[in-house]
């Protein structure tokens, strides 16, 4: 028999680590030929931080983010970055390219004034030139202005430094989330299906609508492996006496994933960039405790162990005790 469940999780997570205040560094460099390199210490492992740190300085250049490059570079060659990792990038990188990208903004201005006579308050960049604030036609390229400020012993090269200075609270920003799961629970064998995730995340502001949408829904999967098939602890089969291989492991695939609906909402940070604040983790990390409440309301027991496979379940609802040994030896185990 299968029945029917449903549950309800809400978090809060530290965004945006300090790692013990250190500084994130960031360069914008506009070339004599109009090409626009950011270059980060940050290393973007998939989340999409490149793409962030690519739109924040075409923001403030007047530019597509397709006529930016971003470019990492090592700490011994490059800008120096305390870590990717804590849901900060977003946050500490993205201030610290906020303020290059201005920084090289304001260079490329003062090479436009003197040609221009113009105060350089008085001149904006969008589309790829410099216009003359109120006026529809453009005054030089933003490439002349890069070339005429290089000619002058001064390469356009902004630098931003970020540190979050901490008053009364260590991290510079909360962000919150909640997901509800629906899931169905077949009796007599013990499987658990994840029918469908609703998942409500604060971004602060929202500077990838599609990138978001993107990370909550490989978090949702994530959280579908962590709730109902990975053991997160060394499995050694009794066969082999090994840790267990990838081909062994059970993961999640695009056929165990549940119908998820993205949520996206902005409560802005104050000093976020934009007000965007970082929260992939919690894509991650909410789902599996609504998970876990929907199993418990659709069978009427507890189960409080992690993942829940099937062994767990029958033995939840035959009233045997948990052991976690047995379970990961069991002959009837799925992951």
């Amino acid at each position: 028999m299968k029945v029917h469940g449903k549950g309800i999780a809400a978090g809060i997570y530290p965004t945006a680590g300090m790692v013990g205040g250190r500084p994130v560094e960031a360069i914008v460099e506009v070339c004599p030929d109009g090409q626009v390199n950011v270059i980060v210490g940050s290393v973007d492992m998939g989340q999409g931080s490149n793409t962030i740190m690519g739109q924040i300085a075409a923001q403030e250049l007047g530019l597509r983010p397709d006529q930016v490059t971003v470019l990492h570079r090592v700490a011994e060659e490059g800008p120096f970055c305390g870590g990717s990792f804590g849901s900060r990038l977003t946050y500490h990188t993205g201030n610290a390219t906020l303020l290059a990208a201005r920084a090289a903004r304001q260079m490329l201005c003062e090479a436009a004034s003197y040609e221009l006579e113009e105060k350089p308050d008085a001149l904006e960049l969008r589309d790829g030139s410099i216009f003359v604030r109120g006026q529809s036609d453009p005054a030089m390229r933003l490439a002349d202005a890069a070339a005429r400020s290089s000619a002058q012993g001064r390469p356009v090269l902004g630098h931003g430094e970020f540190t979050y200075e901490a008053t009364g609270s260590p991290f510079p920003a909360l962000a919150w989330s909640a997901v509800v799961a629906e899931v169905d629970v077949d009796t007599d064998t013990g499987e658990v299906v994840v029918t469908q995730l609703t998942a409500g995340y604060d971004v602060g502001k929202a500077l990838n609508p599609l990138l978001i949408e993107g990370q909550i829904e490989g978090g949702a999967s994530m959280a579908v492996g962590a709730a109902l098939m990975e053991q997160l602890y060394p499995f050694y089969p009794v066969e082999t006496g090994r840790p267990a291989t990838f081909g062994e492991y059970m993961l999640p695939t695009a056929v165990d994933m549940p119908d998820v609906a993205s949520v996206i909402y902005e409560c802005p940070a104050p000093d976020g960039p934009y007000g965007a604040k970082g929260f992939c983790e919690m894509a991650a990390n909410t789902p599996v405790p609504a998970i876990v409440n929907a199993v418990n309301n659709a069978l009427g027991v507890q189960i409080a162990e992690l993942p829940i496979t099937p062994e767990r379940v029958l033995r939840a609802l035959a009233g045997e005790p948990d052991d976690a040994a047995a379970v990961a030896e069991s002959p009837l185990r799925l992951c």
